[in-house]
């Protein structure tokens, strides 16, 4: 439907669809990744962290900046995908999903590595022990136990993947119907003075991601309780 008879559908549709793409290739991306970092004793543990966290600190800009060269046409991922048969990155849909994805990795990563660390070796010693197998221990003991951080993760990385402006901005543009997400909508109408329709997009936003959030508390209260 277009976007003028119901103002920010599209957007608010590209978003959503957005931000479950993402969410998911970064559980896929964040699950090996938190359990290397909640068994590692290496020396450079702390570092690699760091990398992590780093889109907690940097401005949205900044690696926005950074996926826009390494996106592009001339840039090292986007040239090789352009080699593999792929469109230009940049100002795309998959360039906003990579741009996302770097952007909310820590959101995902921290609360799975959390949960793997406090569930404690012992548990997967014992899984041996009764003849499971690594891999099969980890999906049958591991993942059960670790509801909870998954269920944080994808709340948050579905969240904060959501509410980008920065990258999104700088990465994608803004294109309708194709790049042009949720949040650069209600800059758009703000722009143009139109308060209306912004007020709208934006309470639409706040009441959605407040429920979200209680949703998560209330469950993860739950949880608390039961244990």
């Amino acid at each position: 439907m277009p976007d003028y008879f119901i103002p920010g559908l599209n957007p608010l549709i590209l978003s959503l669809k957005l931000a479950g793409v993402t969410t998911l290739l970064l559980i896929l991306v964040a699950t090996p990744l938190a359990w290397w970092l909640s068994q590692t004793k290496n020396i450079f543990k702390p570092f690699f962290e760091a990398i992590v966290a780093l889109p907690l600190v940097l401005p949205p800009t900044v690696i926005g900046f950074y996926m826009l060269i390494l996106l592009g046409p001339e840039g090292f991922i986007g040239r090789s995908w352009i080699g593999m048969g792929g469109d230009t990155l940049t100002f795309s849909f998959s360039g906003l999903v990579i741009a996302s994805m770097v952007y909310s990795l820590p959101f995902v990563v921290q609360p799975i590595q959390n949960a793997f660390e406090g569930i404690g070796r012992h548990v997967l010693e014992s899984a041996w022990t009764l003849g499971a197998r690594p891999l099969g221990a980890f999906f049958s003991v591991i993942i059960p136990l670790s509801a909870k951080g998954y269920l944080t993760a994808l709340v948050l990385g579905f969240a904060h993947t959501l509410g980008e402006f920065g990258i999104v901005l700088m990465v994608g543009g803004n294109i309708p119907d194709k790049t042009r997400v949720i949040s650069i909508a209600i800059y758009d109408h703000v722009e143009t003075l139109d308060y209306s329709y912004a007020h709208m997009l934006s309470a639409g936003m706040l009441i959605f991601s407040l429920l979200l959030l209680i949703s998560v508390y209330l469950i993860n209260h739950r949880w608390r309780i039961r244990t």
